[in-house]
């Protein structure tokens, strides 16, 4: 293997460096010396090629020579663990921004044919339409200043379960079968929690375009732990008075007894604005079997519903067991999707998430470990030169 050469300007020498401290760190687990640097190489070619990332243009850019096979080797066939790189990804960025919460988002990636691993035309909740496309699940740690999705699953289609010629073809493993999105996401926070041992923050994730609830729901109560999750309008609730109701008719019910107006500033565009809201608890949450049918795991639940201004109706229903949160903080932490949201838009375009083929399994979640770790760095440099600033204007004489 060719021995690596990067030129650095004068401009870019504090941030070179600053890099490779990152990525010496991040991917010490890789038990190859030549493995290490092409991955510097990698999440370098992420951060600083314009456009589309391609390996080629990465390879031109970071190194000024061709070294498409040596990268493409080390993305799509290297036998390197992605998960000793996700965990100490996810503990340094815990450590130097804790999180709010824990947020769950969805990650689509159109794609044309079906050769690459997970391909198929699928039905997309979140975009109410059939897609031919790979589907992701991420978990983010976010807070009010900066987000970063720290673990990813891929979501097989079933019929990938089956197609022993194609999963060979993409090295899917044995144990890797079809499984519902919210099974994929689950199985995601419990090898934070379990295999990474970090301390569980609050689950947030917009279920609003999902019928299907009782698995999340059930899923998070059986593990305990604290969840915001915003469901469709017209989710059923158990009867008050006689009366059946959905969870959008139990926030308009709470509103007549009053609302409170709350203001908030946007994580992502950092506007401040104003809009109205409810909290109330659900009656008789214990006979929610829709929810959750496992009695031992039955949690005191309420909603918290938002109206935006000039809207009749609520514009979005939360569900969440955090009985002794204010109402502030559950704000708060709806807003959270904001960041997460406008940080998984920077990881498609910016970082390079869809600018990669991933028709292999292990290449697939090699590229979402690289494409977050570019993301990681980019996101602290830029909260460590914002602290860097601030601390400037409370010192001007300094």
């Amino acid at each position: 293997m060719q021995t690596m050469v990067k030129t650095m300007s004068p401009q870019t020498t504090s941030t070179d460096s600053g890099l490779s401290w990152f990525c010496q760190g991040l991917f010490a687990s890789l038990p190859r010396s030549d493995q290490r640097r092409w991955a510097e190489v990698y999440v370098r070619g992420l951060i600083e090629v314009p456009g589309r990332k391609s390996i080629r243009r990465i390879s031109d850019h970071v190194l000024g020579w061709r070294a498409d096979q040596c990268l493409q080797q080390f993305v799509n066939q290297s036998p390197w663990a992605w998960e000793p790189v996700r965990r100490g990804l996810a503990t340094q960025f815990a450590a130097t921004s804790p999180p709010q919460a824990w947020v769950l988002e969805e990650a689509v990636f159109p794609k044309n044919g079906d050769n690459s691993v997970g391909v198929a035309k699928q039905y997309v909740q979140s975009a109410r339409r059939t897609i031919n496309c790979q589907l992701g699940m991420a978990v983010f740690m976010a807070n009010e200043t900066t987000s970063c999705p720290v673990n990813w699953r891929l979501v097989l289609p079933r019929c990938w379960s089956d197609d022993d010629a194609r999963r060979a073809r993409t090295h899917v493993p044995e144990e890797e079968q079809h499984r519902s999105q919210w099974s994929c996401a689950l199985d995601a926070v419990d090898e934070m929690v379990t295999e990474w041992a970090l301390p569980p923050a609050p689950v947030v994730v917009d279920a609003s375009s999902h019928s299907d609830l009782a698995e999340l729901i059930d899923g998070l109560e059986q593990r305990g732990l604290r969840y915001l999750v915003r469901i469709p309008a017209e989710t059923s609730v158990p009867p008050v008075n006689g009366r059946r109701f959905t969870a959008g008719e139990l926030a308009m019910l709470a509103a007549r007894r009053g609302q409170l107006t709350m203001s908030w500033r946007d994580p992502a565009s950092w506007r401040v604005g104003t809009s109205r809201w409810i909290v109330a608890m659900i009656p008789n949450a214990e006979n929610v079997v829709q929810m959750a049918p496992h009695a031992a795991y039955r949690r005191m639940r309420r909603i918290a519903a938002e109206w935006l201004p000039g809207r009749a109706a609520p514009s979005s229903v939360w569900l969440t067991n955090m009985h002794n949160a204010r109402l502030p903080e559950l704000v708060r932490l709806t807003r959270l999707r904001r960041r997460t949201g406008e940080d998984m838009a920077k990881l498609h375009d910016g970082f390079g998430l869809r600018h990669f083929e991933g028709r292999s399994f292990r290449g697939w979640h090699h590229h979402m470990t690289l494409a977050s770790a570019a993301h990681a760095f980019a996101a602290l440099s830029a909260a460590d030169q914002e602290y860097a600033d601030e601390l400037a204007t409370l010192r001007p004489y300094a």
